[in-house]
């Protein structure tokens, strides 16, 4: 990327015979030094061009065509449904991580079927010996239960407002590969404690994953490491929970914020 050559204004004498306060000067000052060797203006006029040319190119909204601004303001609570579940995804990819000093993802101490097990024993010394764990857990999983009804909500809120229509499809399919992604994290984050519902979860995830044609056996060796769940099962849902689905799904919400941000909001139409 090529820049035009920097004018050779005097910003100095300029910057002299302005009326500015002490913090003005100060400002300018440090912005003018940082121009003359990173040319950071130049770099944000570039940026500045770019994003409206982006926005020149798309079409009007329907509020913007006919005039309807504030026409619509019984919807736009509804709107906020998209921060509302990124909120709710942070606070619970926090928590998560604070939890995760305490979780073991261990099978081990389970003599018969029914027995406690280390990662269910982890869980219950976070709820009961961890200073503020009841409260940690609570916040993960209610704001966890939360995400999920709010991008749930977002999606009905885009589909009857017609904002999934040209030329916001792709936004569209990249939202319904996000809340399938959301139900997986909510399905993995399930299995982990790996009580009876989570045992019990599982199995029917394995059942599932048996009765999909042609790549049923398959998917349930790569999920659940095999066809009856065990030490690999618990292993792989915490990997899944832990290390993969958080950079996949915060890579993609970043893409979908910003296709928004180059789009911008459709009003309802």
């Amino acid at each position: 990327m090529s820049l035009k050559k920097q004018d050779d204004m005097d910003h100095n004498a300029w910057l002299k015979n302005q009326d500015l306060t002490a913090i003005e000067t100060a400002f300018l000052t440090t912005l003018i030094w940082l121009d003359k060797r990173l040319r950071i203006v130049d770099y944000l006029e570039l940026l500045e061009t770019m994003y409206y040319r982006a926005n020149l190119q798309m079409p009007k909204s329907h509020t913007e065509q006919y005039d309807l601004d504030n026409k619509f303001w019984y919807w736009y609570p509804l709107y906020s449904l998209g921060s509302l579940s990124i909120i709710a995804y942070l606070v619970a990819a926090v928590s998560g991580a604070l939890l995760g000093f305490y979780y073991s993802p261990s099978t081990a101490g389970a003599v018969a079927q029914g027995d406690p097990t280390a990662a269910y024993d982890s869980v219950v010394m976070i709820m009961t010996d961890v200073q503020f764990g009841y409260m940690l857990r609570s916040i993960h999983s209610w704001s966890a239960q939360f995400m999920v009804a709010a991008v749930f909500l977002h999606m009905l809120r885009v589909y009857f407002t017609g904002s999934y229509k040209e030329p916001r499809e792709v936004n569209w399919i990249l939202g319904v590969v996000l809340i399938s992604l959301t139900l997986l994290f909510g399905f993995s984050g399930y299995v982990l404690p790996w009580k009876q519902l989570s045992f019990w979860a599982a199995q029917i995830g394995v059942e599932m994953a048996l009765a999909t044609p042609i790549v049923g056996e398959w998917a349930a060796q790569l999920l659940f490491g095999g066809f009856t769940l065990g030490q690999a099962t618990l292993v792989r849902m915490y990997i899944l929970h832990v290390f993969v689905l958080p950079f996949v799904v915060t890579g993609l919400i970043a893409l979908h914020v910003g296709i928004v941000w180059v789009q911008g909001i459709a009003e309802p139409h």
